[in-house]
This record gives structure tokens, sequence and C-alpha cells, in this order.
């Protein structure tokens, strides 16, 4: 053991003691992710005693760029199963713990219990929550980290005063998750070693964890900065507050997944007046009307990534401004009178923006102008079941 962790130990701050402390704690890392495989294979490898994954999905190919923990051979298999076998061959001497389940009240607390120290590498905002409340009960601290695009955060909760995950965010809609987000492979893996690291510091009692502060990444410019003193323990936290009403009973009955979903769903709902069934078309349907206008609904670098042939990008966001230019288009497809009464297609990803388009294209005097159900996902199930297919 020696040989292995001689260049930790031959560290003046951290040296055997340091060492002995870490190879007795042990953590749970919640989320087999991007930042979870970062945070998982850094522990195993630096000697961690006990390493407890938690993960309820599979791997997917399209997950790979930055779920550095999985490889090919194990895509359509359970994450836990794939990251634990990574941590054995990093190093065996680690005990390493599956638990492959998706975590909710009635079993977060068990398996919490299990260990000294939580890392949070999930993307959503109800195990965000369950992970924060689960930490205050049993006293653990809780290493939370976060990346959205280009950019990425990490705090520790809970530990030496600082506040729960419920202080700065007691109502989930000032929220952000990173469920459907894009990002670069390599964002998640700053953060996961950054919370790696945070955890080695609060198991080893070495350094000065970013309790009561929060470090920000910014990947574009390569720069960090931490915000000092980002919210102290709130004395009216429901949680961990002078007067909390969290209790193990209303923990276990307490719906995570409504609360939160009932503010996402309030952010991505779709329009309350739904278009009528003569604006809507099937992507079956609608390949054996191909050959006619095909536009389609999506950011540029979208359309870059896949799109159906012979059809035109319009984002969005230019749709009202480029309406003349469409209509001048159909007109000369058409003939002057009969160019806004040409159909026209509108496809987007899921089909969502899609509908949007087909409601300004509608009140704006363009009645053949029609939606493609369920988007792009849907043509590859349905029609072409090689077309490249993105998240």
């Amino acid at each position: 053991m020696v040989r292995r962790y001689s260049r930790q130990l031959l560290l003046p701050d951290f040296g055997v003691k340091g060492q002995r402390r870490l190879s007795r704690s042990s953590v749970l890392v919640v989320g087999a992710g991007g930042l979870g495989s970062a945070v998982a294979l850094y522990l195993a490898a630096s000697g961690v005693g006990s390493l407890g994954i938690v993960d309820g999905d599979n791997v997917e190919l399209g997950d790979l760029h930055r779920q550095t923990i999985h490889v090919e051979a194990y895509v359509g298999q359970p994450k836990v199963k794939s990251a634990a076998a990574a941590c054995r061959a990093m190093n065996s001497s680690v005990d390493v713990l599956e638990h492959h389940l998706k975590l909710k009240s009635k079993n977060a607390l068990d398996v919490v219990s299990q260990y000294d120290i939580v890392v949070d590498a999930t993307n959503s905002l109800a195990s965000r929550y369950i992970l924060s409340d689960c930490c205050v009960l049993l006293n653990k601290p809780l290493i939370s980290g976060s990346t959205i695009g280009l950019e990425g955060q990490l705090t520790v909760y809970n530990h030496n005063g600082s506040p729960c995950y419920r202080c700065l965010f007691p109502n989930p809609a000032a929220c952000q998750s990173s469920s459907d987000n894009c990002t670069l492979g390599v964002v998640p893996g700053v953060i996961g070693c950054l919370q790696a690291l945070e955890a080695i510091k609060v198991a080893t009692h070495v350094g000065e964890p970013l309790c009561g502060r929060m470090l920000h990444f910014d990947a574009l410019s390569s720069r960090f900065k931490t915000v000092n003193k980002v919210h102290q323990r709130s004395s009216t936290c429901t949680a961990c507050g002078d007067k909390p009403n969290l209790t193990e009973d209303t923990f276990m009955m307490f719906d995570h997944d409504s609360f939160t979903q009932s503010t996402e769903s309030s952010k991505t709902a779709p329009s309350p007046n739904p278009l009528p069934k003569n604006a809507r078309i099937t992507c079956s349907d609608y390949k054996r009307l191909l050959g006619r206008g095909r536009p389609h609904v999506r950011p540029v670098h979208h359309f870059q990534i896949a799109s159906i042939a012979n059809s035109v990008n319009i984002p969005l966001h230019e749709l009202k401004e480029k309406l003349p230019r469409l209509r001048d288009a159909l007109s000369e497809v058409a003939g002057v009178s009969h160019g806004k009464h040409r159909p026209l297609f509108f496809i987007c990803q899921r089909g969502e923006d899609s509908q949007v388009a087909v409601r300004i294209l509608r009140e704006q005097g363009f009645p053949y102008a029609s939606d493609i159900i369920g988007g792009l996902e849907s043509w590859a199930r349905e029609v072409d079941p090689g077309f490249p297919v993105y998240w």
C-alpha cells in the first residue's frame, strides 16, 4: 500500500494520517453519469475505503462522450455494473458497492445511512432535494456539483455550518436542471474531479472544503470564480432552520417528484391552445407527401447535425422576421395568388417547437401550415431507423 499511495503519502499536508482517514471513510456517489464518472474513478484510485454507486439507468452510446467510466462493451447494461467494474479494475482494495436503483424518498435513508459522505452527481431537481433533505436528517456532508452547457458549479452542503440545498433554493422555480441541456464532455469531468477532491478533503480533514462557498467554472474562458459566503444557513429553512418541519416521517411522505415537476412542467408546458387535427400530420403520412415545402424549425447547429433531405432550416426565433421571404418563395413556386395556400410542413426534434411555428404561421395567414407529430425522434422510429437521433 505504501508503494501504491506513496505520491500522496509524501505530501506534508496529507501524509500517512490523511491516507488512513481516507481508507477508513465511505463515500456514496449518486449518479454514474458525467460527473459521477470522474468522482468514482478518482475516489477509487485515491484509496477510499468503501465506495457506493447509485444509478438506475443503463449505459447509452450517446453518453460516452462525457461518461468516461463506461466503455462500449457495457452499452445497454446497468451503469452501476459498468462503473463498479471500472473502479474494481482501478483499485481492487476498495470495497465497491452497487445500488442499481433510482433514489426515492422511500429508499434514500436506508442507502445514505450506510456512508459517511454523499456526492450528488445527479442531473435532476428531485434528486437534489431528496439528497439534501436526507443528508440533513442523517447529518451527512453533501458534495454537490452540476454542469449546464459550458459551465459548472460546485459547493459543499450541510458541513461545518454550511447551508443545505433548501436554504439556497427553497423554491425549485429558482433552480436550473441539467437534464435536458447539452454539455461538452470534459466539463462534467472537470467538476467531477473537483467533487472528488472535496470529498477527500472532507474525509481526511485536510484543507478547506467549499462550505458556504460556491465555485463557478467557465469552460470557454477557462476561468474559475469562487463566490465567498454564497449563503449562510437560513433560520427559516424548512429542513435545517430554527424550526424545521423535516422529520423522517415527513421526508418519507413528501413527494419530491411532484414538488419539482410542477415547476419544470410550467417552464416547458405546451400552449394551452392545442393545434386542430388538420394542422398535424404523422411522420408516416408525411413520408408519402415528400416533394412539397418542408421547413425545419430548429437551431442552425441542430440542423447541421441531422436533417431530412431537401429540407429548409428556419430557427424558431427567426421565423417571424423571415415570413416575408417565406411568402415570396412560396409565391414564386405556386403563383402569386396561391403562395400562402401551398402546404408547409414543420418538424423539430421532438414536435414541440414545430407546433409553436405552425400556430404562428396560421395566425399570419398560412392556413395550410402543419406540424409533423413527434418530430425527428418519431421520424427515426417510424420512417427511417438509420436516421441519426441526438439528445
